[in-house]
């Protein structure tokens, strides 16, 4: 099935299992889908989680566990759901979601995702599964599978789970390759992935030992386990001459929410740095020109700024990193540092989602199947892998999975030749009934949207700063400015002089320039219209962010 196709299988409202080989655009697609529903006002109706902190973090959301209130239990009694329902806040959640996804699926026991929606079904008082939302369920069970505790029933993947067939879940195994270029290697992959590794795979595989990778680009060392990271890590920017800076993390929110955040996110609670150090970027900001596993070796540092320069030689001034539980437009906990680690190795399990130009990696010590999966195929080319290590482990396959991947193959060409069949006018009557359940109640929402401009507009009046409202509102920022031209279209005369401020002047003469360069008769005659801003952008470059040229637009034309 092609990303196009799911995406409007998405759209249409149905559960779906989205899956496919590392690589294959799984991500993309969510945030597709997720940003096609912000777009048509269902904010507050999504659940973005994920089985894994890590993964929760990459997607901006939080854990399925701490999402659905389930926390660490791994079985529910009457009184646990009597005292979930003494929350406001899981109500309130309960009460305007509409759809759940739940990414790294395979990560998630099977019990827990019955446990989780026995908790939904029952705070929506509906009889369905899962109360009636529509689950997005995504991953790929090749990958790393779920982690028992001492005590627990042993692991078992999550289409195990009771619930899982009564989902008629649409399954969207996605077939395209956006990661990988290089045909031996994904000849490579696929062997493992089908449990098919020949000698002449072995040969393909043991020619890469000590091999050294190819280009500019030195590669990330992959370990199974942190100490073997961390001691790397140390020693390495030990041997670095210079002096040493450190960048402490900062928060704000509700406390366990905050601890949540820092157990999963990658950067660092201190990160520590040298001119010279090696690091990864762990964030997504492609305006700024980098995403997450982006690597390069720190330019410049001191307590003013830290610079890198990536291995592709693009010069980037490190912003500081939010990561954010958020519910609706509302931010509930926060934390802020710089978006980097040191990258002279990481672990494998840190690894997944990656995609890496070039690696080491060490699978002597591999003790889960589908690790030695996850750890090649971060790479792009055979030419980018270096190996160090392997053991018996490292290249099998949980057995059962290929059983249940033949049939998701099988069910997809399914669903792909049925969506198909549809006629374009039944694929749009049904996507727009769906966004209607989804925001059942306009006149509900203007009065909410008029209400909060009210509640902008008053600290506005005060002179408040951008972040200091965002702040007392709960809100992001870039909502703060949004709710701002939305006032400017409707009173012209508010004042708002004192916000030029939150740009420096020299900035601010760059992005009134640009947009002059850019502006169109229809641009400047069209009542009430706003110029664009990604032709500013371009001019502009990785120096000036979405945010600083939408701050400077307020005063365009003004």
């Amino acid at each position: 099935m092609t990303q196009k196709e799911a995406l409007e299988i998405l759209k249409m409202g149905k559960n779906a299992f989205v899956t496919g080989a590392a690589g294959s655009g799984k991500t993309h697609l969510l945030n597709e889908y997720i940003k096609y529903l912000r777009e048509n006002g269902a904010h507050s109706a999504i659940g973005i989680t994920a089985s894994t902190g890590v993964a929760a973090t990459h997607m901006g959301g939080m854990t399925i566990h701490a999402w659905s209130g389930l926390g660490i239990r791994d079985r529910l009694t009457d009184g646990d759901l009597e005292d979930m329902e003494e929350r406001q806040y899981l109500w309130k959640r309960f009460e305007k979601a509409g759809v759940l996804i739940i990414d790294e699926i395979s990560m998630l026991h099977h019990f827990r995702l019955d446990l989780v929606e026995q908790i939904v079904r029952s705070f929506k008082r509906n009889g369905k599964p899962f109360g009636g939302l529509q689950i997005i369920l995504v991953g790929d069970f090749f990958q790393l599978p779920p982690v028992s505790r001492s005590g627990e029933e042993p692991a078992r993947f999550a289409y195990h789970s009771e619930i899982w067939e009564s989902l008629n879940l649409k399954i969207c195994y996605l077939e395209e390759q956006h990661r990988q270029s290089d045909k031996d290697f994904l000849e490579v992959l696929n062997a493992v992935r089908d449990n098919k590794v020949s000698e002449k795979i072995l040969e393909r595989l043991k020619g890469r030992f000590n091999k050294k990778t190819e280009g500019t680009v030195e590669p990330t060392r992959l370990y199974s386990h942190n100490m073997n990271v961390d001691a790397e890590n140390d020693r390495e920017l030990g041997r670095v001459l210079g002096d040493i800076y450190e960048y402490k993390m900062t928060d704000s929110g509700i406390p366990n929410l905050v601890l949540a955040l820092k157990k999963t996110c990658l950067a660092p609670e201190v990160l520590r740095l040298k001119v010279g150090a090696r690091v990864m970027f762990v964030k997504n900001n492609f305006e700024m020109g980098y995403a997450n596993g982006t690597l390069g070796m720190v330019a410049e540092c001191n307590s003013a700024i830290i610079r890198v320069k990536t291995y592709g030689g693009t010069i980037i001034d490190v912003p500081l990193g939010s990561w954010r539980v958020e519910e609706g437009t509302r931010v509930l906990a926060e934390i802020n540092q710089y978006p980097l680690r040191l990258a002279w190795a990481i672990t494998v399990h840190k690894s997944q989602g990656m995609s890496l130009d070039a690696a080491e990696v060490d699978l002597s010590q591999s003790f889960e199947k589908g690790m030695g999966y996850v750890a090649l195929s971060r790479v792009r080319t055979l030419a980018g892998l270096s190996l160090k290590g392997l053991n018996n482990t490292a290249l099998q396959v949980h057995p059962e999975v290929l059983e249940f991947d033949s049939q998701f193959r099988a069910d997809s060409e399914e669903d792909s030749e049925e969506f198909n069949q549809m006629s374009k006018k039944d694929i749009l009557l049904a996507q727009k009934s769906f966004l209607e359940q989804l925001v059942p109640n306009q006149s509900k929402n203007r009065k909410i949207k008029i209400d909060t401009f009210k509640e902008t507009r008053k600290f506005v009046e005060e002179e408040r700063s951008l972040e200091e409202i965002a702040k007392i509102r709960k809100l992001k920022i870039e909502t703060i400015v949004s709710h701002i031209e939305k006032l400017l279209e409707k009173d012209g005369g508010l004042e708002i002089g004192y916000l030029k401020k939150e740009i420096s002047s020299a900035k601010f003469k760059k992005i009134a320039t640009a947009f002059a360069k850019v502006a169109t008769k229809s641009e400047i005659s069209a009542e009430g219209s706003l110029p664009s801003l990604s032709p500013v952008k371009s001019i502009l470059g990785a120096n000036y962010s979405f945010l600083e040229i939408r701050i400077a637009r307020l005063f365009v034309n003004r």
